[in-house]
């Protein structure tokens, strides 16, 4: 078992509402200085895995913001990452 304390984080939604979701791995690839955050709100699929979410975060506004990533490239090198986290549990 792990013992690890869960890293949580509260998401605001665009409606308003507050949602708490555990954080996986917050991580910036230092060449853009771009950073993401991997999460999950523990929920399953039709193949029981759980769902996890990831959001480029934008700090320009001084408020930290979940952004969707667009760029096919960028989203390439975090699934990248992806892969490396599942090959590690």
């Amino acid at each position: 078992m792990d013992n690890q304390e869960k890293k949580m984080m509260s998401i605001v939604a665009e409606d308003g509402s507050v949602e708490e979701v555990e954080v996986i791995l917050a991580f910036e690839f230092k060449d853009t200085k771009k950073e993401y955050v991997i999460y999950t709100k523990n929920e399953k699929d039709e193949n029981d895995n759980i769902t996890v979410y990831v959001s480029n975060v934008d700090r320009s506004s001084g408020e930290p913001k979940l952004m969707g990533i667009e760029d096919e490239e960028e989203w390439n090198r975090v699934k990248d990452v992806l892969r490396e986290l599942s090959k590690a549990e």
